[in-house]
């Protein structure tokens, strides 16, 4: 088992892609399809020549997939050297970079389009990380990420949950209010909620078929009977988003753009229960353990 927990281990891996409908597993530790990877990477988009970052990339599984449909310029980082180093082996035939990094602050250099699949949910304190993207990215350049959306947890749904610690879904609109902050314009919503209940029972019902029986593998098991409670119950939404970087106009109070954000349509049915705006707690805790779930 691996310093990560074991949660690259291949027999969880074999359980991932056992889990997924034929052509959707594409590498990735997460609910996310291949067919959803590939959406949001479209509609962000990346084709050949972008500048990508990839925040979180984990074992690199999204970024080799989008790499080699797209012929984009792929950089992809992740906290676990463990995920780096697989990565770069799985990746020696396509011109990905992938380096070993904590976010914030994110690489110096200007990109195109940065993504952060399936990990917003563990950055207790969105703020820094979000103006952090605003920074690295060029004027009409693309925030492309996946949201837990929902208000905070309650003490007893943390204690539950386990690695409950990396566990800070926000309301879609104070993400929204955070990018506006910024000058990212939401050009794109998508509602996945259902789509990720069913790859959670899924890959639940595959965890527990493969009998692994470390700690990590009983963790692993907890929490998705938690995700498929919470998603089917509508306590947590999954949304996909992409918002522009647009041009700042220095007069404009708090740096915003000096025009107004036009409101995305939500695709994939409305999303309800969660437009209130309780206060999110705030601490200094930025990433899950293990790193990256993607």
């Amino acid at each position: 088992m691996s310093g990560d927990g074991g949660l690259h281990a291949p027999a969880l891996e074999r359980a991932r892609a056992a889990a997924h409908p034929p052509g959707e597993f594409v590498g990735q530790e997460s609910f996310m399809r291949g067919s959803e990877i590939r959406m949001l990477a479209e509609r962000a988009g990346i084709a050949r020549g972008t500048r990508v970052l990839d925040l979180c990339c984990g074992t690199g599984g999204p970024g080799r997939f989008i790499t080699g449909f797209t012929g984009c310029s792929y950089l992809g980082v992740d906290a676990s050297t463990i995920a780096v180093q697989i990565a770069r082996e799985r990746s020696r035939e396509l011109p990905c970079e992938f380096r070993v990094a904590r976010v914030p602050p994110l690489p110096q250099g200007t990109f195109d389009v940065v993504l952060l699949l399936e990990t917003m949910l563990a950055f207790a304190d969105k703020r820094p990380l979000v103006d952090a993207v605003a920074r690295a990215l060029a004027t009409g350049g693309r925030f492309a990420f996946t949201l837990e959306a929902g208000s905070p947890l309650t003490a007893a749904e943390r204690a539950s949950m386990p690695a409950g610690e990396t566990v800070w879904p926000v309301p879609l609109e104070t993400m929204r209010d955070e990018l506006r902050r910024v000058g990212l314009a939401v050009r794109w919503v998508r509602d996945v909620t259902a789509d990720h209940r069913e790859t959670a029972r899924a890959l639940l019902h595959a965890y527990e078929q493969a009998a692994i029986g470390s700690e990590a593998a009983s963790g692993l098991i907890a929490g998705h009977r938690t995700w498929v409670d919470w998603l089917g119950s509508g306590r947590v939404r999954k949304v996909m988003l992409v918002a522009e970087r647009e041009m700042i106009d220095s007069t404009a109070p708090c740096g915003l753009s000096g025009r107004k954000a036009s409101s995305a349509r939500i695709e994939g049915g409305p999303i309800s229960g969660i437009s209130a705006r309780p206060r999110t707690p705030r601490c200094d805790g930025l990433r899950p353990q293990p790193p990256c779930t993607r």
